[in-house]
């Protein structure tokens, strides 16, 4: 299987892929490198240089960036759209104020430091006054900067799922920090490993299209004087979100949108479960205590040994 397997690092996470086929495997890594490459260029509020810090330096005003920045703000948009704007492309100032201000990696390292004196007042709908062009032009409100932590693992898993739907020969399977997009569907089954919490073994599901993504608010913690927070806003108030389920993971047509499925259930904590129903979402959840619940026809699961 390792001739058909391969890891590595890109945007601060960990990316895994398989293929179908051997001879897949070194243009599927190589696809991968280069996609990611050219989001975190573009795409990264933790480098000075991105064409997304130029926008977030400048809000009120159009900024000339690269198209592919144009697209992931627009996916961004459309994940708004879909949940009233409870998966929000405008978190960015509200997590400098908590203290995310760096890249992960570096936060263990500035755990007496205070947060930023600013407390934003949170208006979940200003989303809707970005304005993007296609051609490269992008303008965000005053007063606001992005964020696409939200989407932007899950859209780039499928931009490399689609480059290996062009260039590859067989089915394939990327992972960009747990956010999973299937290529070129063969009607065989990929398993899929589920993890709910980093000590215990993750469950294995069987799928064979679409995407799969899991919403934690058990990674990506920092502490800032004292205070616990984890990455996973909510819009309405810009705090992390009530910690009700530690994991979501749901299935969708496209990685993006099961990542938008399962952001939103984590915001909407208690109320999750019927919103996941209403909007014909398939997913597991798993409490704060451990009791595990599902929505829609969740495929059955097996022990990962």
């Amino acid at each position: 299987m390792s001739e058909r397997v391969a890891r590595f690092r890109a945007l601060g996470t960990d990316v895994f892929l398989a293929v179908r086929t051997v001879a897949d495997l070194p243009h599927a890594r190589r696809l991968a490198a280069d996609v990611l490459t050219d989001v975190d260029e573009v795409c990264s509020r933790f480098r000075d240089d991105s064409d997304l810090s130029r926008v977030n330096a400048n809000p009120g005003s159009w900024v000339d960036v690269d198209p592919l920045l144009v697209t992931a703000v627009e996916v961004a948009c459309l994940a708004a759209a879909a949940t009233g704007g409870l998966v929000n492309p405008l978190l960015g100032r509200p997590l400098v104020h908590l203290g995310y201000d760096r890249d992960f990696r570096l936060l263990v390292a500035c755990e007496d430091e205070a947060s930023a004196v600013e407390s934003p007042a949170p208006d979940p709908d200003r989303w809707r006054d970005i304005r993007t062009d296609p051609d490269g032009g992008l303008r965000i409100p005053a007063g606001t900067a992005l964020d696409l932590g939200a989407t932007g693992k899950a859209w780039a898993a499928d931009l490399i799922a689609t480059a290996y739907d062009e260039h590859l020969r067989g089915s394939a399977i990327v992972s960009v920090g747990g956010d999973l997009s299937i290529s070129s569907p063969d009607g065989m089954p990929w398993a899929v490993a589920v993890s709910d919490h980093p000590d215990l073994p993750p469950v294995v599901v069987d799928l064979d299209r679409g995407g799969l993504t899991t919403s934690s608010t058990l990674v990506r913690r920092w502490t800032r004087r004292g205070s616990r927070r984890h990455h996973l806003l909510d819009p309405r108030t810009g705090l992390p979100a009530a910690e009700v389920w530690r994991t979501v993971s749901a299935t969708g047509e496209t990685c993006t949108a099961a990542n938008t499925a399962s952001t939103a259930a984590v915001v909407l904590g208690e109320d999750a479960p019927g919103w996941l129903a209403y909007h014909g979402v398939t997913a597991r959840l798993v409490s704060t205590e451990g009791r595990v619940r599902t929505v829609g026809g969740w495929p059955d699961e097996r022990s990962a040994a």
